[in-house]
């Protein structure tokens, strides 16, 4: 009977995937086939790229200051949240949490988190707080604890349970089983969440700009807003360098992390006094250069109950409930359709990024850079792009995401991939098993759970994305809640965020009950 309902739920799963995938796709025909005509598409590019001329860079003293102002709050951010997400995995991983009351509230709580979008928290801070670096060190921080404690979580799910299993026999507490036996395994894939995370909230800063938030967003925010294509482009260009020089650096410290590509007799681990030092370093240098002060706390605390007022009772004002949900459809449409765009892609480029699969290194490196480039593209720039090509409305939006979506699915799969334990594939190629043999037997088979988990980690990544694209023309909610933040309708923003909240939720579910059923 159990053996029944097992083959049943992992079919079931299997067809809501195809479902999925199956709308996804229609709903990409669907937006795509509404857009300008090439003709037209073609010749407002044409015009647009006439207009911007030759980039406009600021001084390079400018240029200095912008940028570090920039990293500063992405590296304080991320920090808080890695450090907030570990409680809050612990809680949510079926095999390390106290009880079902505590894996529900864990959950939860990554799901309002990562729900709320981040430009949204920084909007709520800045009211609190004067505009600056605080706005967005917080909204940085509490926003990504959804995303860093989920996928911590899931690599919890997937350690082995032999340690833990050891310590418990041997009379340890839960929390020494966690310590112990379970975090020196996550460990590497904590801090490899971490720091994608960091390449994450590095292209966030410039949707933070429109916040008020300090650095390169802002400066570029001011270039789109007096129509000065040419700085606000240039400023693109700084933060796309930006992002490739961290994914150098990060690469090379997951590199250390894993104990990958060692050579004979030298490049040992980076050790856990190594690592705290940076981590003391790079917190003392981005605190200075962000000029925080504890008067920035004390402000928060008297003026916090105030701000959080406005935001209730939640309303649709004059525009209605049927507005909002028609709106909250379109992003969801866009999100799903965006995904479809990009799988294919993903999956070819991410497998031949992977260090296990590339048949010559020169191709993992050449896959890597694409995606590193990709990635590195702020979406709400190509939306920017894009709407002069294609028009105001979802088409922008769909392809906005589904461009940069290879990069982020991509880089996750081609991580899962290389983190794959080495005997299955070892086993294959010792029975005489081809390159495709072995990729098509045991590397994706292995990384099945954790690239299902990935593709639901992207669909919930692009409605909150779908919905920032809004803000710039980009069809769906995002309008709305830009006109109701700047016209203090801050009723109606609790009303937009709670309606991302239920759509998170909804997607959070289903990935829980696909992977569960097809473990």
């Amino acid at each position: 009977m159990t053996m029944t309902l097992t083959r049943i739920s992992r079919q079931a799963a299997g067809w809501t995937l195809l479902l999925l995938f199956g709308l996804g796709t229609w709903m990409s025909l669907t937006i795509l086939t509404g857009a300008d005509s090439v003709a037209v598409g073609w010749g407002n590019l044409v015009r647009f790229i006439e207009r911007v001329g030759s980039l406009d860079f600021p001084p390079l003293g400018e240029i200095l200051s912008l940028s570090a102002m920039t990293m500063a709050i992405v590296i304080l951010g991320t920090l808080l949240a890695a450090v907030l997400s570990i409680p809050v995995a612990w809680a949510s991983a079926s095999n390390t949490t106290p009880g079902p009351v505590w894996r529900i509230v864990g959950r939860l709580t990554g799901v309002i988190a990562r729900a709320v979008p981040d430009v949204v928290l920084a909007m709520v801070f800045a009211l609190m707080l004067p505009f600056g670096a605080m706005p967005g060190i917080l909204a940085f921080g509490l926003h990504s604890v959804g995303m860093i404690s989920r996928l911590f979580a899931d690599a919890i799910e997937q350690s082995d349970p032999g340690p833990r299993l050891a310590i418990r026999a041997a009379g340890g507490s839960r929390l020494q089983e966690f310590t112990a036996g379970v975090l020196p395994q996550v460990f590497p894939s904590w801090v490899a969440t971490t720091i994608h995370r960091a390449d994450i909230n590095l292209r966030g800063s410039v949707i933070l700009g429109y916040a008020g938030v300090a650095g390169l967003g802002l400066a570029m925010r001011g270039a789109f807003a007096t129509l000065d294509y040419a700085r606000g482009l240039a400023i693109a260009v700084i933060m796309l360098m930006l992002c490739i020089v961290m994914e150098v650096i990060s690469s090379a410290a997951r590199r250390r992390l894993l104990g990958v590509g060692r050579s004979r007799g030298g490049g040992r681990r980076l050790g856990p006094g190594v690592v705290i030092g940076l981590v003391v370093a790079l917190v003392a240098g981005s605190a200075w250069v962000c000029r925080l002060s504890l008067r920035d706390l004390g402000a928060l605390w008297s003026r916090g109950p105030t701000v959080a007022r406005s935001f209730w009772p939640p309303n649709a004002g004059s525009y209605g409930m049927g507005r909002f949900l028609a709106a909250m459809g379109t992003t969801l449409g866009i999100a799903l359709a965006a995904v479809a765009v990009c799988l294919v892609g993903s999956l070819v480029l991410g497998s031949f990024a992977a260090r296990n699969v590339a048949p010559r290194p020169w191709i993992r490196t050449g896959c890597r850079g694409v995606l590193v480039v990709v990635r590195a593209l702020p979406e709400l720039v190509v939306a920017i792009v894009l709407i002069v090509v294609t028009g105001l409305g979802a088409p922008a939006g769909t392809l906005a995401l589904g461009v940069c979506g290879i990069g982020l699915l991509g880089k996750l799969l081609a991580d899962s991939l290389e983190e794959n334990p080495p005997g299955p594939e070892q086993a294959l190629r010792a029975t005489g098993a081809s390159r495709a043999q072995v990729y098509a037997g045991a590397t994706l088979p292995l990384a099945r759970r954790a690239v299902i988990g990935h593709v639901f980690y992207l669909l919930d990544t692009n409605i909150r994305a779908a919905t920032i694209l809004g803000v710039v023309g980009g069809g769906g909610i995002g309008y709305h809640l830009l006109t109701a933040s700047q016209g203090g309708r801050y009723g109606q923003v609790t009303l937009i965020v709670g309606m991302i909240i239920v759509a998170v939720l909804a997607v959070e579910g289903l990935a829980i009950w696909t992977r569960s059923a097809l473990r």
